[in-house]
């Protein structure tokens, strides 16, 4: 039987292998690899906003590949409608019966390619997938491909023909980060390519469904002491009461904190959570989640700011 010891020790290894396989194919930081990497074992669906161009479908593709799952893209438009995600009744007349169709939700992988360009009424489609893993149309439920992970990319809310997400669908997100401009030196390996633009390079798979969804189980496993837990509670309770931040996050917020810090804790290795696992990730788990005040914006201070300052606020604890 193995150990708790041996178990993370495995979920390091398979971690490291993940991130290499997603950089053959992805060309940027180690950092985005790392949280790309970190939603996929500790199953926190992923939100990435950024500008066209920069990779955030390379990343989505090249993640599922490397985890050898099966992957669905949906690309939005504002005329997309609910059926298009979640499937359809759909009438037979060999067999004088409704059939169902499956919508591309279901798999074991998605990716909601520009999901703030559609409307708010198909948005909410991934409501009950996100939270429960199942979708429900006309009355039957049907439970996701387990392990179920979605990757949503979205554009800025400044760009034209953008639908800003709803609150409930943001706070369903694990991680949420940004992409960014590569470096200089990126750049130029992307450049220095052989393969033609609009192809990407293919990857071997380094694991598979089940593996991933034993790598889940392995991470829930993960020691949380009583002092991280309390200083995990004390961050987002925090940024409920920041003068730039008007509204804080909510109870699930410090779920996902939980959760996002065992899964930096066992990739590195370790059985258990240390204070810096939670700063380390708090950005990526509850920026997305806040709303800042008005003075704030009209000091031009983002999310990610105020979480900074959330963190400095909070003294973490000491002698573990």
């Amino acid at each position: 039987m193995k150990t708790q010891d041996q178990d993370t020790l495995w979920i390091q290894t398979l971690a490291h292998d993940l991130e290499t396989s997603v950089s053959s194919i992805f060309i940027g930081s180690k950092e985005t690899v790392g949280l790309a990497v970190t939603g996929i074992l500790g199953g926190l669906h992923i939100l990435i906003e950024d500008i066209p161009g920069v990779g955030k479908t390379t990343l989505a593709l090249a993640l599922a590949k490397a985890a050898g799952m099966d992957f669905s893209r949906i690309q939005f438009t504002p005329d997309m409608l609910p059926g298009d995600v979640l499937g359809m009744n759909v009438w037979d007349p060999a067999l004088g019966n409704f059939v169902f169709r499956e919508g591309p939700i279901h798999t074991h992988c998605i990716l909601a390619d520009e999901l703030n360009r559609t409307s708010p009424r198909t948005q909410a489609a991934f409501l009950e997938a996100m939270q429960e893993g199942k979708v429900t149309l006309d009355g039957q439920t049907r439970p996701l491909p387990d392990p179920f992970f979605m990757i949503a990319t979205q554009n800025p809310e400044s760009f034209t023909g953008t639908f800003p997400l709803p609150e409930a669908e943001l706070d369903r997100f694990g991680l949420s980060f940004k992409i960014g401009y590569p470096s200089a030196e990126n750049e130029y390996k992307i450049l220095a390519r052989k393969t033609a633009p609009g192809k990407e390079a293919d990857t071997q798979a380094v694991c598979n469904p089940e593996t991933i969804a034993r790598a889940r189980d392995a991470v829930c496993a993960v020691h949380v002491s009583d002092p991280v837990r309390h200083y995990i509670v004390e961050l987002v309770r925090a940024t409920r009461q920041h003068p730039d931040i008007r509204l804080g996050a909510s109870p699930r917020a410090a779920l996902y904190l939980q959760q996002a810090a065992r899964t930096r804790a066992a990739t590195e290795g370790r059985s258990f959570v240390i204070p810096e696992d939670a700063e380390s990730i708090a950005q990526a788990v509850l920026a997305h989640r806040i709303l800042l005040s008005s003075q704030a914006r009209l000091s031009r201070t983002d999310s990610a700011k105020a979480i900074a300052g959330v963190c400095a606020a909070v003294q973490k604890p000491t002698g573990l």
